[in-house]
């Protein structure tokens, strides 16, 4: 289908210019929908994957909103804020904000971001000045608007950019309390990688009659993007890294695990082997994020090593390669990772590793973008055992043997503890110095009860036994004969009772 460039889309002419400086002629399909409809006023529900787009889609029209219906002069000396954007990361809420100044350089809008992880003083010295667009990540905006510093009652548009991850990452409470003190009347924006049911749930709460954009259906892959998987032992995944890297002479890869300290422990894998790598990650600083991103961004690095919580907060231009080192648990954060490489129609390789233990999440993946991944057998570091068999359309035979364990699992531990009372009267322990031995510690499948049933030794027998075991500790006669039922000492008299030599209790 053709698609219209921008100049068909009635926009100003400070936005022409500026999206000719940035080389932009013909909107995407996410840009080409949505924009007329922003420029209406109407609220949008927007489905579209990482890469197509989706920051221009919003981001021109809000700017042409603002410029075309300015607010009247304002008495006081700050300017109220017009426009706020809620993002899940800080590298998103940056990047943003690069867009935003790109696309509204010829006006006289003004634009910040703020976010955690650093000092909120040159953050609030740029609300104290006044803006017009805030971008922000929930945490920082509610801990600024409790210092006072932020005021949302003047909103005239709100974006929840990158919805399903915010509800990822627990951020849900958090929109909602931004939502409550926003006024009703204004218009919303939601935009999303994919499309679950729950996000649909809540954009109907806060949007009123949207219209709904899908330009892709919800997590698909790009179709620039070639894919391809690996299957190899979990040791020996660090050397076929650094082996395909050099084979293959990969300027620039952006690699994916699902740990902070595996992102650490592999930046030293590969330093090791001679391949400059960062790390990026929750733990690292918010300076030391960017100056690993901008590095790589400058190609000073040639591995950027990240987790899933900066997956959709790089945007890097041109960028060939996106190596999953360790394959995602949670299969839409899969479609996410590779819209790193392949935007703008640009073509990427996405590289996945797999061991023993993921191959239940490259089914769930193959099941999500509906798919069967190519499988490349030939490398030097074959998995032990071959290459399993992964259908997402059924069950594969190692899948199958842990199944069937875990149902007989129970049968043999019923056996084991039937089986023990299924047998005859155990013969009693053997004594040494007339006391009774110590039993062994009991087995799983041993029950101490059973010896209440062995009938071995009644109770009298045990208890002469145990006096005559008293006596000897305590200097009584050892081998004193038994006293005939009615003896002379039955009565109890002084001398057995002075020949107990122990404590009167």
């Amino acid at each position: 289908m053709h698609q219209p460039s921008f100049d068909k889309l009635d926009l100003i002419e400070p936005i022409m210019k500026a999206l000719q400086t940035e080389g932009y002629t013909t909107p995407t399909p996410i840009q080409a929908q949505a924009i007329p409809y922003l420029l209406e006023g109407r609220d949008l529900l927007g489905c579209a994957q990482t890469g197509t787009g989706k920051t221009a889609a919003f981001a021109i029209p809000m700017i042409q909103r603002m410029v075309t219906n300015p607010l009247p002069a304002q008495s006081g000396p700050r300017r109220p804020i017009r426009a706020l954007v809620l993002t899940p990361t800080r590298e998103l809420a940056i990047q943003i904000e690069e867009s935003f100044r790109a696309y509204g350089r010829n006006t006289n809008l003004k634009y910040t971001v703020i976010f955690g992880g650093v000092g909120q003083k040159p953050q609030t010295d740029a609300l104290r000045s006044g803006i017009d667009v805030l971008i922000a990540t929930p945490g920082r905006l509610l801990d600024l608007m409790n210092q006072g510093y932020v005021n949302l009652r003047t909103i005239e548009f709100f974006v929840l950019d990158e919805a399903d991850r915010m509800l990822d990452m627990g951020f849900i409470h958090d929109v909602r309390k931004v939502i409550t003190v926003i006024p009703p009347k204004r218009q919303t924006l939601f935009f999303s990688a994919t499309m679950p049911p729950e996000i649909q749930r809540l954009s109907a709460s806060i949007l009123t009659n949207p219209v709904k954009v899908e330009v892709t259906p919800a997590a698909t892959t790009a179709e620039t993007v070639q894919q391809q998987i690996y299957f190899v032992d979990k040791v020996n995944k660090g050397a076929l890294l650094t082996h395909l890297i050099k084979s293959m002479d990969i300027q620039q890869a952006l690699v994916f695990t699902r740990t902070k300290h595996g992102a650490d422990k592999l930046c030293k894998v590969l330093e090791k082997a001679g391949i400059r790598a960062e790390a990026i990650h929750g733990n690292k600083a918010q300076n030391a994020r960017q100056r690993a991103l901008a590095n790589f961004k400058e190609k000073k690095i040639r591995a950027l090593v990240a987790t899933d919580i900066a997956a959709r907060g790089i945007d890097i231009d041109m960028l060939g390669h996106v190596v999953n080192f360790e394959l995602p648990n949670i299969p839409e954060s899969y479609v996410h990772r590779i819209g790193r490489t392949g935007r703008a129609g640009a073509s990427g390789l996405a590289i996945s590793f797999c061991d023993q233990e993921e191959t239940e999440y490259l089914r769930d993946i193959q099941k999500l973008i509906k798919r069967e991944l190519p499988v490349i057998e030939e490398h030097p570091f074959p998995m032990q055992g071959g290459t399993p068999v992964v259908d997402p359309g059924r069950r594969q035979q190692h899948g199958q043997r842990q199944h069937q364990q875990r149902q007989q699992q129970p049968r043999r531990e019923q056996q084991r503890s039937s089986g023990p009372r299924e047998q005859g009267p155990r013969p009693p322990q053997q004594q040494r110095g007339g006391s009774p031995a110590q039993p062994r510690p009991a087995r799983p499948q041993e029950r101490q009860p059973e010896r209440e049933s062995t009938g071995a030794k009644d109770f009298a027998t045990l208890t002469a036994e145990l006096m005559r075991d008293a006596d000897q500790a305590f200097g009584g006669k050892t081998n004193a004969p038994e006293k005939p039922a009615g003896g002379g000492n039955q009565s109890g008299g002084r001398n057995d009772r002075r020949r107990f030599r122990g404590p009167r209790r």
